[in-house]
């Protein structure tokens, strides 16, 4: 009974070998599955439009995403290596004498080794000279006026009862771990990390001088003094509300109520004249104020040389270095590895004398004539967008009538910040690293010092020129537009000016419709912080986004298996990219009245082409989850399924991928 079916299989397998060649051959070729059909600009634009770019950058093993727009960032970064290079080899002027020079000292090891910690040796001298009370405060003035925030932060920011100018900020900060929690949580998580911590501040007073017999106590001392510190702070989620931040406080009264702390010196040390700052918690400042009393010189000395040690670490030697690394890096930021030296050597520049960077940057870099075509495109999408707005029926004229004021009033600042800063520096050499990081920390402290009092809200960006960034600044209403913004994909001079309109002009909108979105309506036109929309408008806004945030969530997710996009939690962005595209359009239109289909087809494929990427299954997964921005495919796709206008271009009939029937597209604007 077992060998009849035993015997069948083999008969059938002896046919299989016995069947010719050209069967096979048949077989085999029905079985293969068909490759999928090249994307179409009526079935998917994104992988029609960038099929060259998705052709030449291949997902890559150990490479979590590419992006076009990450290339962008590549190339500036690169160019601002190139630009230190000629800086270090042949400066043309005082400012890249400074910087050539700032360069060198970083990329010189052996010098950095042989200056071991000599940079630092007068802000320990200072310190170690502290005999009482008295010494304390001008001590931590003088270590703020560095770039070292002690106990304390203080900082320029808008002043939000009067967006004009910007006033100073006293706030929590000045220890050495970023989470106040740290220091009174109790799980095994927190207990592992303070640890590591007491280990590394441990290593850092070593380095500072401190005797071996007096390190443990010297450490217990750091660490009471810092939970003190966090102890009357708030939690860190507190500190995210800008309006629970906010306190204005009269400058005059600061003398006598903080004596002790002297915090009436502390403003004049800085160079701040203004007659009020912010000063949300006033209760950190009365407890500093007791500290400097009650406290032992002796133990705010040891957290005076940790701060300072800390905080200059990373431009010292390799013993610092390390420290600074196996704890902040390693432990804090899961960094495996330390940057390669040339990264971190850039990356110290722009963070102590980045605005002298973005001067020279924007020298070299942006073409006077790119520039003034960018301000002059960003006004005609301001100006369609405007008349946009006029026609919207969700908007009552109260509503429309704030927004035109917002839009008339706006600020377009292209390449650099408008007002140059003083570039008037103490003299760098090539020999000591460390040194020029406190030259260039001292200086930019400065000019952020001057950002305080009326009148000088402009002084800078909370971005740098050589940074890659196209943004809406709510509270001083205006566009910015850094200079490494200004090349490919997103403003190519070399295309024709349809092109972008539908990159760059696009862009713009999609940052101006942010003046009277869900959060914009909450500035008015002269800066003063209310809701200006009724809550009918609200309402009809909120149904907008609704539809978008239904036809986002019916898509799947690229490379990921059973899931789609979370629409609720990318409408917003796609909000704001369609309101941008349809702005974008209008300025087009009215720029080249009856424009050609080829025309209209270069505003959308350079649309397109700003969206490109490729991610690793885990990076998608992460991003599907958390993010706020939709896949490229679908931010490239999407704004163009509700234009008819891309149908017409592109000849797509109705109910196809890429043009929806016109019941199912959702227009932003009439």
């Amino acid at each position: 009974m077992t060998a009849r079916p035993l015997a069948a299989a083999l008969a059938v397998a002896l046919l299989a070998t016995l069947a010719s060649p050209a069967d096979a051959a048949t077989k085999k070729k029905a079985a293969t599955p068909k490759a999928p059909a090249a994307p179409t600009a009526c079935t998917d634009f994104y992988g029609y439009a960038n099929a060259d770019w998705l052709k030449a950058n291949p997902p890559t093993p150990g490479v979590a995403s590419i992006s076009a727009l990450d290339q962008l960032r590549q190339r500036a970064h690169q160019q601002q290596i190139d630009l230190l290079n000629a800086a270090m080899a042949s400066p043309s002027n005082d400012v890249q004498k400074l910087l050539g020079d700032f360069w060198a000292s970083g990329l010189d090891e052996a010098a950095v080794e042989r200056d071991g910690a000599n940079p630092i040796a007068p802000l320990l001298g200072r310190i170690n000279a502290i005999k009482r009370a008295k010494d304390i405060p001008p001590a931590i003035a003088a270590l703020h006026q560095v770039g070292i925030p002690v106990a304390f932060n203080f900082s320029a920011d808008v002043d939000l009862a009067d967006t004009s100018r910007h006033v100073g900020y006293f706030t929590e900060g000045g220890i050495g771990l970023p989470d106040p929690a740290f220091y009174t949580r109790t799980d095994a998580e927190t207990r592992e990390v303070m640890d590591r911590y007491r280990a590394y501040v441990r290593r850092i007073l070593l380095l500072t001088g401190t005797p071996e017999a007096q390190l443990d106590a010297q450490v217990r001392q750091v660490i009471d003094l810092e939970t003190r510190i966090a102890q009357a702070g708030r939690p860190l989620a507190a500190l995210r509300d800008p309006r629970a931040n906010y306190a204005a406080t009269p400058t005059a009264n600061l003398a006598k109520q903080y004596k002790r702390l002297q915090l009436g010196d502390f403003l004049k040390a800085q160079g701040v004249t203004d007659d009020q700052v912010s000063m949300a918690n006033a209760g950190l400042f009365t407890a500093l104020d007791g500290y400097v009393a009650s406290l032992p010189a002796e133990q705010w000395k040891a957290f005076l040389r940790w701060r300072v040690g800390d905080a200059m670490a990373p431009y010292l030697a390799k013993s610092w270095r390390d420290a600074s690394f196996d704890f902040r890096d390693r432990v804090l930021g899961a960094q495996v590895s330390p940057k390669p030296r040339k990264e971190a050597v850039l990356d110290a520049i722009n963070l102590a004398a980045g605005p002298m960077l973005g001067r020279e940057y924007v020298a070299r870099y942006l073409p006077a004539a790119s520039r003034t075509q960018a301000e002059t495109m960003a006004a005609q999408v301001r100006d369609a967008l405007s008349a946009m707005v006029e026609r919207d029926a969700r908007l009552g004229a109260a509503a429309k009538s704030e927004a035109r004021a917002k839009l008339a009033a706006l600020k377009i600042e292209v390449g650099a910040p408008r007002r140059d800063l003083d570039y008037t520096v103490q003299p760098m050499g090539r020999g000591s690293f460390g040194s020029n990081m406190l030259i260039a920390s001292t200086w930019r402290h400065r000019e952020e010092m001057r950002r305080i009092g009326r009148g000088n809200a402009d002084r800078r960006w909370d971005v740098l020129p050589q940074q890659p960034a196209l943004t809406y600044d709510v509270p001083q209403n205006r566009l910015i537009v850094t200079a490494a913004m200004l090349q490919p994909p997103v403003f190519d001079p070399t295309q024709p000016a349809a092109a972008l309109y539908g990159s760059y002009g696009a862009l713009v909108g999609h940052e101006l419709s942010h003046a009277f979105d869900t959060r914009g309506r909450l500035i008015d036109s002269k800066g003063e912080a209310r809701d200006w929309w009724t809550p009918a408008e609200q309402a009809a806004w909120a149904a907008t986004t609704g539809r978008i945030a239904t036809q986002a969530g019916a898509k799947a997710y690229p490379q990921l298996t059973g899931v789609k996009v979370n629409g609720m939690l990318v409408a917003d962005a796609l909000v704001a990219d369609q309101s941008g595209l349809e702005a974008a359009q209008a300025a087009l239109q009215a720029a080249q009245p009856g424009a050609s289909k080829e025309t209209t087809q270069a505003f959308y494929s350079a649309w397109a082409r700003l969206w490109p990427e490729q991610a690793s299954v885990d990076a998608a997964t992460a991003r599907a989850a958390g993010s706020a921005y939709p896949p490229g495919m679908w931010r490239a796709n999407l704004p163009l399924m509700n234009q008819p206008a891309f149908g017409t271009a592109f000849a797509c009939k109705a109910g196809t991928a890429m043009q929806p029937k016109a019941d199912q597209q959702v227009r932003l604007w009439p």
